[in-house]
C-alpha cells in the first residue's frame, strides 16, 4: 500500500484504509443475507441459539424497556428480548438493507412485538441522547471501523442506568482448545460458506475477524475507557465466545 496520511485498518487478514472498511462489511453481508441464519446454525452446529439465550439470561428484561439492537439485522435478539417481557419496545439497527429485510420476514410472524427497523452506522447513531434502557450488538461489534466510536456511541445513546450486552467470538484461554477450534474454523467454516451460500471469501474474512478481535480482559479495558461501569464478561463455549456486560451510571 503506497505511503498516505490515510489511517488503516484490517478487514480480515488484510490492511485496508479506514474509510473502505463499512462498504466492504455491508458488500460483505449483502452477499450472506438470505442465508445468514442458516450458516449460523451450520457453523456453530446450533450453538449460538443457546448463546443468545444465555444473553437473555444475564439481561433479564424487564417490562417497558427500550431496546436498541445494532448489527441485528435478523432479528433474533431483538424477538427473544421482547418475547422475555411484556410492553417492551425493541428497534433494530442493522449497515445492510438487505439483512434487515430478512428480519421485516420474521416480523411478519410476530406481528404482536414491536420492533422498529433501521438502517444505519454504529459509529454514527440517527438517535439522541439518552434514549435507549439496554443496547445489545451480537457478532458484529469486530466488524466496525472503529470500536472505540462504537462504544462512545453505545454510551451516548443509553439512557442513564442503562445497559450494554455485547455477545463476540473470543477467545479460548486454553491453547491447545484454540488450537483444535482454529483448525477447525479455517478448514470447515470458508468451506460451508462456498457450499451453502456460494461465498467462500465472505466466510473466510469473517474467521479471520475473529482473531483480530481484542481477547477478553483487553475488551473490557475499551469498555471502562469509553465510560462503562461495572464492566464483567462470561466465557461462552470455553472463550469460543463471551458475554459483556456494562452499565452507564
Amino acid at each position: 500500500m503506497a505511503k498516505t496520511n490515510k489511517n488503516v485498518t484490517h478487514f480480515g487478514s488484510k490492511t485496508i484504509y479506514e474509510d473502505q472498511k463499512a462498504a466492504l462489511v455491508k458488500n460483505l453481508f449483502y452477499n450472506v443475507s438470505s442465508k445468514y441464519d442458516v450458516m449460523n446454525d451450520l457453523m456453530s452446529l446450533g450453538i449460538h441459539r443457546i448463546w443468545k439465550n444465555s444473553m437473555m439470561d444475564w439481561l433479564n428484561p424487564v417490562p417497558e424497556q427500550t431496546l436498541l439492537d445494532v448489527a441485528g439485522g435478523t432479528g433474533d435478539i431483538a424477538f427473544r428480548f421482547l418475547k422475555r417481557t411484556k410492553n417492551a419496545h425493541a428497534t433494530v439497527l442493522d449497515l445492510t438493507e438487505t439483512m434487515l429485510q430478512e428480519g421485516i420476514k420474521k416480523h411478519l410472524n410476530n406481528k404482536s412485538l414491536k420492533v422498529d427497523w433501521v438502517a444505519g452506522d454504529a459509529m454514527a447513531l440517527p438517535f439522541k441522547d439518552n434514549m435507549f434502557d439496554v443496547y445489545t450488538i451480537s457478532f458484529g461489534i469486530r466488524n466496525v471501523t472503529k470500536i472505540e466510536k462504537t462504544l462512545s456511541e453505545a454510551y451516548r445513546v443509553l439512557k442513564p442506568g442503562g445497559r450494554i450486552m455485547i455477545l463476540e467470538f473470543s477467545k479460548i484461554p486454553i491453547p491447545l482448545m484454540q488450537k483444535a477450534y482454529d483448525l477447525y474454523s479455517f478448514n470447515i467454516i470458508p468451506k460451508l460458506g462456498e457450499l451453502v451460500v456460494g461465498d467462500r471469501d465472505s466466510y473466510q474474512y469473517l474467521i479471520e475477524s475473529i482473531r483480530n478481535f481484542p481477547k477478553q480482559d483487553h475488551f473490557s479495558k475499551m469498555m471502562e475507557h469509553a465510560c462503562f461501569e461495572n464492566v464483567k464478561y462470561r466465557n461462552l463455549s470455553l472463550g469460543i465466545a463471551a458475554l459483556h456486560s456494562g452499565w452507564k451510571i
